[in-house]
């Protein structure tokens, strides 16, 4: 497996373009699955769960081209173009939907279209139950008889979708896409009430007017859909990716650096740029991006302690508490950081405290002592977002960090080394066979 090398104690310095949103980019595939005719999606990020993501449509019959006539964007996001007129299978196998947990998301496209559905429980990052109850019974209500069998969801709709009031017990992003998307094919209206307010929600139905939906409220708790018998094709382009917007936020201040953050906007974040603002760190939304300076006079960091919860949009992001948590290593002072959103996700913490971090866990609740260095280590990854907070604490760090398990990186974050270096970190990617 590959491993990253990083000599600390660099500040970082340029311009780092941010790609196209994962989050948003999957959802956006599966909703290919809706029409007879090609969607075209732009701003695609080049990602491993980008990737399995076509590789499962693939299966499904969806056949996908790069869109060469609209080129690349300045970020280096693709066109990717989706025809899914000639739907073969509605088998997504355990094969492909163990590696990746929005796999699912193709189980209310599939249902709404053909009326049944045949999709393995999902795989993934291990950092929760993360269950998918929420789609079943939201589809339930909208007329789909589902069963689970040998580890399969088997959904059926021998009548078709109808429309209905589903209130979500808690606002899941995974559900409400599912739910969102199925229910535009249903008939009648639909209304999703106590729904995921999410930026990647609010692209994805904005794709889906596109295609010829009726959808409103997209971006509140409550989103009203009146069903289509069809869609049309459409063209879209994705969102900048929120979460490597806020890890390379957090980057500039870990380093004491200064980084000008383009093709992003801090609308998709508000919180994370008032925390880091209580911490100490300059942001300013400028025309083409994010400015960030996290350093005094003298070059050195300059981060104060600050307690942080996580919770859904628009609160602080439960996929950028691990990065926080990396930067609080170094702050003057301590820092509560509380995760509420997924129950294993302090994982990362053994392999900070490597490093020299006084961090305590109380249960849902993290106690960050701020340290004055780091120090290099080989730590291991664990998921996608605690293996990047090595990487920010090994750019704090004094002398090397080898972070072992890379390849959970290359699920949510393009470039990731030659963006860094491009600001003068030393980092490199050793490649092993």
């Amino acid at each position: 497996m590959d491993k990253i090398r990083i000599r600390g104690g660099v500040a970082l310095h340029g311009v780092i373009p941010i790609g196209g949103s994962k989050n948003a980019a999957l959802p956006l595939m599966a909703a290919s699955l809706l029409s007879a005719e090609p969607l075209v999606l732009c701003n695609l990020p080049h990602l491993a769960d980008v990737t399995s993501m076509a590789n499962l449509l693939n299966q499904h019959g969806v056949e996908m081209s790069l869109a060469e006539d609209l080129g690349r964007g300045a970020n280096g996001g693709h066109c990717l173009r989706l025809d899914a007129s000639r739907i073969t299978s509605t088998e997504a196998p355990y094969d492909l939907v163990r590696k990746m947990r929005a796999s699912v998301l193709v189980l209310g496209p599939l249902l709404a279209r053909c009326g049944e559905a045949r999709v393995s429980l999902p795989g993934g990052c291990a950092i929760g139950a993360r269950p998918v109850d929420l789609h079943i019974k939201g589809l339930q209500q909208l007329g789909a008889e589902i069963e689970i069998e040998q580890g399969y969801i088997h959904a059926t709709a021998p009548r078709g979708l109808k429309g209905a009031e589903v209130v979500l017990p808690i606002p899941s992003v995974g559900a409400t896409e599912n739910l969102l998307m199925a229910a535009s094919l249903a008939e009648g209206e639909t209304v999703l009430v106590n729904v995921a307010r999410e930026p990647e929600i609010v692209d994805l139905a904005q794709c889906l007017v596109a295609m010829g939906a009726e959808v409103a409220g997209a971006g509140t708790d409550r989103i009203t859909i009146k069903g289509r018998e069809r869609l049309n094709g459409a063209t879209h382009r994705v969102i900048a990716d929120r979460i490597e917007t806020g890890t390379y936020m957090m980057a500039a201040a870990i380093t004491g650096g200064e980084v000008l953050l383009t093709g992003t906007s801090l609308k998709l974040l508000a919180a994370v740029g008032q925390v880091l603002g209580a911490a100490g760190i300059e942001v300013s939304e400028v025309e083409n991006g994010i400015r960030v300076k996290g350093a005094n006079g003298d070059g050195r960091p300059v981060i104060q302690g600050v307690d942080v919860m996580t919770e859904p949009f628009p609160g602080f992001p439960t996929d950028l508490q691990a990065q926080m948590m990396a930067l609080m290593c170094i702050a003057d002072g301590a820092a509560m950081i509380t995760e509420t959103i997924f129950e294993n996700r302090f994982m990362h913490v053994p392999e900070l405290c490597r490093m020299g971090a006084n961090i305590n866990i109380h249960g849902a609740s993290a106690m960050v002592r701020g340290v004055k260095r780091l120090t290099g280590a080989p730590v291991m990854a664990t998921d996608l977002r605690a293996s990047v907070s090595l990487v920010l604490a090994g750019l704090a760090a004094e002398g090397e960090t080898i972070v072992n398990r890379v390849y959970h990186l290359d699920r949510g974050y393009e470039r990731l080394e030659s963006k860094l270096a491009a600001c003068g970190a030393q980092i490199e990617r050793i490649r092993t066979s």
